[in-house]
């Protein structure tokens, strides 16, 4: 500064003037320098660093390339060549600008912070853990940590007071810190314990009606848990509300191999009738059946022996029922399907009787858990079913159907 007056003094200036001269000379000198190094920095350094990082093998520096660290590192060297200048130029511009560049150092530090962080997530979801252990939540929470503290450095240099006595106001402003921070805390809590309980991963089928959730997780965060319906919508649930409230994962379907099938089909009763002879002859023509019937039959025919069981009244003694029949066939039929898991529960049992008819439910697993092969599987079976009903005997009951009451008026 002074050199540049000395030297303005030479063309003979006035005193005054000098003095406003040498102040704009020096900032433009300033300026100039800080848009060189900045220059230089960015176009040059940066680079050089950005092709060496591309030759590595690391993931790592990648990631720290993508997230543009060594891009906002950058923006510190001005700032520096600023403050070390500063002490050249008068008092009162001095500490006003030192004030300021240190303040924009603590952001820029807090900017760098951020965005180192978030390689370090990036890291973490390369490894097959994350899928388990999201560290996201946690990271967010560093993050409020890390910004409350910029701001209150920020704010204690601007101030010129020590951040201390900042620090020890913070006790008075605990209520307002919990009302504001409500959600964050609350998230934190529950973050922890859906990851200690491994309650939900990234990828889980959660169903949520109350929050119209019914699709798979893609996202937790320290507030929130993103999970994308089966329709491709996004619903954001609060990550506290997966501990308060109750909700279906589907991860222990997906992991056991197979999918729950779990349909009845409704009997007429009026259908429902004992076998006769035509009948136990047609049976046991029926692939699924004849072993069945032929073993049923003789079963029945040496109990009512025994017994010595009056045969003429088939209400006396035991005898083979069209109903009984039909839930051997299907339980036979389900045994040799392809897409039925063998190794897991499968029934077929009477429900009790309804204004509906008699419930025959199915209950069975498939061998696959994919949603359209589960939804064939299932289909599959019952259409079959349907169709070979009649051949039973057997009604399936349906309320009545405008054609029906068409049938009924032509009559």
């Amino acid at each position: 500064m002074n050199y540049i007056r000395n030297q303005l003094l030479k063309f003979d200036i006035d005193i005054t003037l000098v003095g406003y001269l040498s102040l704009i000379i020096m900032f433009l000198l300033i300026m100039l320098i800080c848009i060189v190094a900045n220059f230089i920095t960015k176009k040059l350094v940066i680079r050089i660093i950005s092709k060496v990082v591309k030759k590595t093998k690391f993931r790592w520096d990648d990631m720290l390339l993508e997230r543009k660290v060594f891009h906002k590192l950058s923006h510190i060297v001005p700032a520096i060549i600023i403050y070390f200048f500063a002490s050249a130029l008068p008092e009162s511009f001095q500490h006003f600008i030192e004030k300021g560049v240190m303040a924009y150092l603590i952001i820029m530090g807090l900017v760098i912070i951020n965005s180192s962080l978030n390689v370090m997530n990036d890291i973490y979801l390369t490894y097959e853990i994350s899928k388990i252990k999201p560290v996201k939540g946690y990271i967010q929470v560093v993050k409020i940590i890390v910004i409350t503290l910029g701001v209150i450095l920020v704010i204690a240099n601007l101030i010129g007071k020590s951040p201390l006595i900042l620090l020890s106001g913070i006790g008075a402003l605990s209520a307002v810190f919990m009302l504001v921070f409500r959600d964050s805390l609350l998230g934190l809590v529950a973050g922890i314990q859906l990851s200690t309980n491994d309650m939900v991963q990234v990828g889980d089928w959660i169903e949520m009606p109350k929050y119209g959730a019914d699709g798979d997780i893609i996202d937790i965060s320290l507030n929130t848990v993103k999970v994308q319906n089966f329709d491709k919508t996004i619903t954001m649930i609060p990550s506290y509300a997966l501990i308060s409230d109750s909700f279906i994962n589907w991860r222990g379907m997906q992991n056991s191999g197979g999918r729950r099938i779990k349909r009845s089909l409704f009997i007429d009763t009026n259908s429902i009738s004992f076998c006769t002879e035509e009948m136990i002859n047609n049976y046991k023509n029926i692939h699924y059946l004849s072993d069945y019937v032929i073993h049923r039959e003789r079963e029945i025919a040496e109990y009512n022996k025994r017994n010595k069981i009056d045969q003429s009244n088939p209400v006396n003694g035991r005898a083979l029922t069209n109903i009984g029949v039909f839930r051997a066939y299907i339980s036979t039929y389900l045994q040799h399907h392809p897409g039925i898991n063998q190794e897991m529960t499968l029934m077929v049992r009477q429900l009790a009787p309804t204004e509906h008819g008699l419930p025959i439910e199915i209950y069975a697993f498939t061998n696959d858990i994919k949603w359209a092969v589960y939804e064939t599987v299932q289909a599959d079976i019952f259409d079959h079913l349907f169709a070979v009903a009649p051949e039973f005997g057997i009604q399936l009951f349906q309320n009545p159907t405008g054609n029906d009451y068409k049938k009924i008026a032509d009559i």
